[in-house]
């Protein structure tokens, strides 16, 4: 028998603990040779009734079960890197014959069953509820035993695949020990389990690596929902428990510098990968913690991806691609999981690649492809309630770092203030965005903040700074279809009176349903000619901006 790459050398030992048992039989040694003589003679007879090859981790089972069955008859008292290092040199000290007649027992090619070294289990690949259930058995009898016998700080300097290789032959022993029998499958999506536990966000990560989810939400320990094609789907997922859940939860706080408990029972962070997360605990959560991922998207959204599926009309995706290289003053306004900031970072690409960018967010992310860029993260108040950085502070402080566009991630408080000072003294170009229904209300609300503020003007000089301020308030909606589009696109002209004036140059006009639940409807061009034409001819586009808008 030709033996698979890699079981020559002896087993990497640096994630078990070193422990002896107790005992006085350290003088009894095993006879290496004669163990190889009895494993010769077993897969000998294995081999006249087997047609079909053995895989990496069954040879080490059964190398292992001869192990422990010798172990326990003589006496022997083996450490576990004493043990796996007898195995790793039964394995290399085998000789047994080449298959003949399709008959023989053989080991499959290098790499090819073992666990620890086949691709792991993709999300779309399912797993039979029997099989899930047998491998969730498995775990919860085997991860006490696995973190016992590791050292974790040991594991922690191993990167994720050495440390998967490591975990698949002690998961395999340890099997053996227990006499479980799972088959490769089921021993693959074992070894990821303990590895998401261990490394990732635990029953989430398969979720995380799901491309076609754009949102997880989690309901305690036994409801998890995912957004896919704008649709809400609960999924098989599940926890333990809730401390499970909250486990999870301090593990993804605790990598942005934050925390979550009784005392602090509000979160907002962020995944390495961008993703926004907002976390809630009880008491305020009743039925247990709950956990909301907006996903950071890998795909780079533009305005003429955004065109191509049918979020906006071509005409309308030049246009707010002409507003964005003119500095105009933009405010994007929609509801929750409208897609506001996928807008944002699509408007964005059209900024000078020279302009100094600052943003300013509660959980970072934004996804500026500018290389001149400053990002900048609120901070929340310590355990004493104190050092607590809040978005207007951010603001403020931008202004003192020559900043030539100021990106706000949202407006939502007192911040609306300075926001608009910083946008009627030169900063032009800002972007941000607004939770509102309508761009009428997006004022509305904008008014309202600025009221927060605790300064006492009169309401006409409150509208007279925001018509001053902005120039182009954008409205997108999550239409019940599950299709994101951009409705209104709405210029901010000026005063009459009291009143704030606007003009539609777009907007989006619902026609009916089709057989596919889809919704029906057009971009309509309102055929104005917009008040920001003057500052698209600075910009020396002013032609194309009026040729759009026929």
């Amino acid at each position: 028998m030709t033996m698979p790459e890699g079981l020559n050398r002896p087993p990497d030992d640096r994630i078990v603990r070193l422990q002896r048992p107790a005992g006085n039989g350290r003088d009894r040694q095993p006879d290496v040779a004669q163990l190889v003589q009895h494993l010769k003679t077993m897969f000998e007879a294995l081999a006249k009734g087997q047609s079909t090859p053995i895989s990496r981790p069954q040879l080490y089972m059964k190398v292992g079960e001869l192990v422990n069955a010798e172990a326990e008859r003589n006496g022997w008292e083996l450490t576990m890197p004493e043990r796996r290092q007898l195995i790793a040199e039964l394995v290399a000290s085998l000789q047994l014959p080449a298959p003949t007649g399709g008959t023989a027992l053989a080991t499959v090619e290098p790499g090819a069953a073992n666990p620890s070294s086949a691709q792991p289990q993709r999300p779309g690949e399912k797993l039979s509820v029997a099989s899930r259930e047998s491998i969730e058995e498995a775990k919860s009898k085997i991860q006490p035993i696995i973190l016992d016998r590791m050292d974790m700080a040991a594991a922690a300097q191993l990167s994720r695949e050495d440390l998967a290789h490591q975990l698949a032959e002690l998961v395999a022993e340890i099997l053996a020990e227990l006499k479980l029998r799972l088959n490769l499958k089921e021993q693959q999506g074992l070894v990821e389990l303990l590895l998401n536990d261990m490394l990732g966000l635990g029953p989430l990560e398969p979720l995380l690596a799901d491309e076609t989810v754009t949102d997880i939400m989690v309901n305690g320990a036994n409801k998890v929902y995912v957004e896919r094609k704008g649709k809400l789907v609960l999924t098989e997922v599940r926890f333990r428990n809730d401390a499970h859940v909250m486990n999870i939860a301090n593990r993804i706080v605790s990598q942005v510098g934050r925390r979550i408990d009784e005392s602090q029972p509000l979160c907002d962070a962020r995944l390495l990968d961008g993703s926004r997360v907002n976390i809630i605990v009880p008491p305020l959560a009743i039925d247990g913690p709950s956990i909301s991922i907006r996903k950071f998207s890998k795909k780079n959204i533009t305005l003429d991806v955004m065109a191509r599926q049918g979020n906006t009309s071509a005409p309308m995706a030049t246009v707010l691609k002409i507003a964005a290289r003119s500095r105009l003053n933009i405010l994007i306004s929609g509801g929750t999981g409208s897609g506001k900031t996928t807008l944002l970072n699509a408007m964005s690409q059209m900024i000078d690649p020279g302009d100094r960018i600052v943003t300013i967010e509660d959980a970072a992310e934004l996804q500026l492809q500018q290389p001149h860029v400053v990002r900048l993260e609120t901070r929340p108040p310590s355990l004493e309630g104190s050092g607590e950085i809040t978005m207007r502070d951010l603001v403020k402080n931008s202004l003192r770092m020559r900043p030539d566009r100021i990106i706000m991630g949202e407006v939502r408080g007192s911040e609306a203030v300075d926001m608009l000072q910083a946008m009627n003294t030169g900063h032009e170009g800002s972007l941000s965005t607004i939770h509102a229904n309508k761009p009428r209300e997006a004022l509305t609300r904008l008014e309202n903040m600025v009221g927060m503020a605790g300064i006492n003007l009169p309401s006409k000089a409150v509208r007279t700074q925001i018509a001053a301020a902005l120039d182009l308030i954008v409205q997108v909606s999550r239409m019940r279809d599950g299709m994101r589009r951009v409705t209104h696109v709405m210029e901010v002209v000026g005063m009459e009176g009291d009143v704030i004036t606007t003009q539609d140059l777009f907007l989006y006009e619902f026609e009916g349903e089709d057989a596919d639940g889809k919704l029906r409807g057009h971009f309509r061009c309102s055929g104005l000619r917009p008040h920001f034409t003057p500052k698209a001819a600075y910009f020396g586009l002013d032609r194309p901006l009026l040729e759009a808008m026929v």
